[in-house]
C-alpha cells in the first residue's frame, strides 16, 4: 500500500506538474488573505480592504480571456509552454513591484499591481490546466490532478500563512514580496524543463472560431447540461459545510480562534495534500465513475463528523478529527474531480473549455453562503450539517445517470453526439448565454455602485433576478431535454 502510495512520485511529469502547480497557487495569498493582512498593519480603512476583495474576481472571469490562449501560440516554447512563461514572467515582475509600494500612501498603484497579479495568475491557471489536460494520457490523469493539488496547497501554505511569519518577525512585508517574486521563478524553471504536450488536434483559426467552437463542441455532446449540472452539483455538500465552519467551530461551539486557526490550517491541509495522493493512488486502480462515485460518498459521510461536533460537548481531539476527516475526504473528491474536467475538455481549445467548466465548479462554493447563513439562524447548527449531507446527493444521483457517457469518453477520448432536439436546445443555450450577459451587467452595476460612482441599486437587483431566472431556465430545458434524448436512446 505505501509503496503505491509513493509509486505517484515516480512517474515521469510529476516534479514538472508539483513545481507548476506551486506557481499557480503562490500568487492567490498575495493578493487577498496576506494583502489585507499587510493593509491592516498600515491601518487602511475598512471600506478600501473591501474594494480590494473585488480582484479576486479575475478568477471568476478568466473564461472571458481563456480563448486568445487557444487562438494564438507564442513564438517561443511552443502554445502551452510559451503562454506559461509569459504569464509567470509577468507575476515575478508585478510581485516585485509590490515590494516597493507602502500601502498607507500608493494605493492607486498597489491596486494597479494586485489588479495586474490576479489577472496573470488567473491567466497562468487558464494554460496550466490546458497544458496538464493535454499532457496527460487518460490513466495519468488521477495523480497528475493530484500532484498539482499538491503543489497548489503547498503554494497557498508559503504565501499565507508562512509569509505572514516571515513578514511581522524577520523580513518584513516589502522584502517578503521581493522572496515570494524569487520563489515565482521555480514555475519558470519548471516550464522551460517541462515537455511540450503533443496535440494532435489544430488550434482554432480565428478569434471567432476560439470563442464559438468551444461552446458548439461541448453542447453538441450528449448529456451536455445534465454534465453542467453534475459539475455544479457534485461537491455542493462539501460547499455548504465549508462555507460557515470556521464560525461553526468558534461561535457554534465555542473553540476560541487560536486553537481554530492551528489546528484547521494545519491538520486541514495535511489531510487534504494526503487525501489527494490517496485519491490520485486509488484511481490507478479505479475507473473514473468509480472513482468519484466512491469519494462523492465519502465526501458527505465526512460532514457527519461536524454535525458530531454540534450534538457532543467540546473537545480539542473530536474537532480534529472531523477536521481530518472532512478534509481528507475532501481532498480525494477534488483528485477525482479535476481529473473529470481534464476529460470533459477537447484538446484544441482545453484551455476555454476547462476556464468554463472550473469557473462553473465555482458556482456552489462562491453562492451558498448567504443560504448556509439563513439556514443556520433559522434551523440551528446540527440541521444545518444534516442537510449538508442531503445536498451531495443530487450530484450522486445526477453521476449516476451520466454513467454511460463519463464511461464512453474515459474509454475513447472522444465523445456521444447528440441526435434528438437539436432546435430546442439551440434555445436552451440562447436562454444561458442571455443569463449570462444580463448577470455580466449586474456584476458592473455592482462594482459601480461599490466605488460610488453612481446608485444602481434598484438596477443590480433587476439584473440578478432577470438574469438568474433566464440562466436557470436555459439549464432547466437543456437538462429535460437530456433526460428524454438519454429515455429515447434507451428505447431505441
Amino acid at each position: 500500500m505505501i509503496s503505491q502510495y509513493f509509486k505517484i512520485f515516480t512517474q515521469r511529469n510529476t516534479v514538472i506538474l508539483l513545481l507548476l502547480g506551486f506557481a499557480s497557487g503562490l500568487p492567490l495569498a498575495l493578493t487577498s488573505g496576506t494583502l489585507q493582512a499587510w493593509m491592516t498593519v498600515e491601518n487602511v480603512d475598512l471600506k478600501t480592504i473591501g474594494i480590494f476583495s473585488l480582484v479576486g474576481q479575475a478568477y471568476v472571469f478568466k473564461f472571458l480571456w481563456s480563448p486568445m490562449m487557444d487562438r494564438y501560440t507564442p513564438s517561443f516554447l511552443g502554445r502551452r509552454r510559451g503562454w506559461l512563461v509569459l504569464t509567470q514572467l509577468l507575476l515575478v515582475v508585478a510581485i516585485f513591484g509590490m515590494g516597493f509600494m507602502d500601502p498607507s500612501k500608493d494605493l492607486f498603484w498597489l491596486a494597479a499591481l494586485a489588479v495586474l497579479i490576479a489577472f496573470a495568475s488567473a491567466s497562468q491557471d487558464i494554460v496550466f490546466d490546458a497544458y496538464k489536460t493535454d499532457l496527460l494520457p487518460a490513466e495519468e490523469r488521477g495523480n497528475g490532478a493530484a500532484v498539482s493539488v499538491l503543489g497548489y496547497r503547498l503554494a497557498m501554505l508559503v504565501s499565507g500563512g508562512l509569509a505572514l511569519w516571515l513578514a511581522d518577525r524577520y523580513l518584513g512585508w516589502q522584502h517578503m514580496y521581493w522572496l515570494m517574486a524569487a520563489l515565482m521563478l521555480c514555475g519558470v524553471l519548471a516550464t522551460l524543463m517541462a515537455p511540450e504536450p503533443e496535440n494532435s488536434q489544430p488550434a482554432p483559426r480565428t478569434i471567432e472560431m476560439a470563442v464559438v467552437a468551444p461552446l458548439k463542441d461541448f453542447f453538441g455532446r450528449n448529456n451536455a447540461w445534465l454534465i453542467l449540472l453534475l459539475i455544479v452539483m457534485y461537491k455542493m455538500g462539501d460547499a455548504f459545510a465549508g462555507s460557515l465552519s470556521t464560525t461553526f467551530l468558534i461561535r457554534g461551539v465555542g473553540f476560541d480562534a487560536g486553537e481554530v486557526g492551528l489546528v484547521n490550517k494545519s491538520l486541514g491541509l495535511l489531510a487534504t495534500i494526503v487525501g489527494a495522493l490517496l485519491g490520485g493512488m486509488l484511481m490507478q486502480r479505479l475507473s473514473l465513475f468509480r472513482a468519484l462515485m466512491l469519494f462523492g460518498i465519502l465526501q458527505a459521510v465526512s460532514n457527519a463528523g461536524y454535525w458530531i461536533l454540534a450534538v457532543t460537548d467540546k473537545h480539542l481531539y473530536s474537532m480534529g478529527a472531523a477536521i481530518f476527516f472532512e478534509n481528507l475526504c475532501g481532498g480525494m473528491g477534488t483528485a477525482a474531480f479535476v481529473a473529470l474536467l481534464m476529460t470533459l475538455c477537447n484538446r484544441s481549445f482545453s484551455a476555454t473549455q476547462f476556464a468554463l467548466l472550473s469557473a462553473l465548479s465555482a458556482v456552489g462554493r462562491v453562492y451558498v453562503g448567504p443560504i448556509a447563513g439563513w439556514f443556520v439562524e433559522a434551523y440551528g447548527w446540527p440541521w444545518f450539517y444534516l442537510f449538508s449531507i442531503v445536498a451531495a446527493v443530487p450530484g450522486l444521483l445526477l453521476l449516476a445517470v451520466c454513467r454511460e457517457t463519463l464511461e464512453y469518453t474515459q474509454k475513447t477520448d472522444s465523445f456521444l453526439p447528440r441526435i434528438h432536439f437539436a432546435t430546442l436546445y439551440r434555445w436552451a443555450l440562447r436562454c444561458m448565454v442571455a443569463g449570462s450577459v444580463l448577470l455580466g451587467f449586474w456584476l458592473i452595476a455592482l462594482i459601480v455602485n461599490s466605488l460610488g460612482w453612481a446608485s444602481w441599486q434598484s438596477l443590480a437587483v433587476t439584473l440578478l433576478e432577470a438574469g438568474a431566472f433566464i440562466c436557470l431556465a436555459g439549464i432547466f430545458l437543456g437538462s429535460l431535454l437530456d433526460f428524454l434524448s438519454l429515455r429515447r436512446s434507451a428505447r431505441a
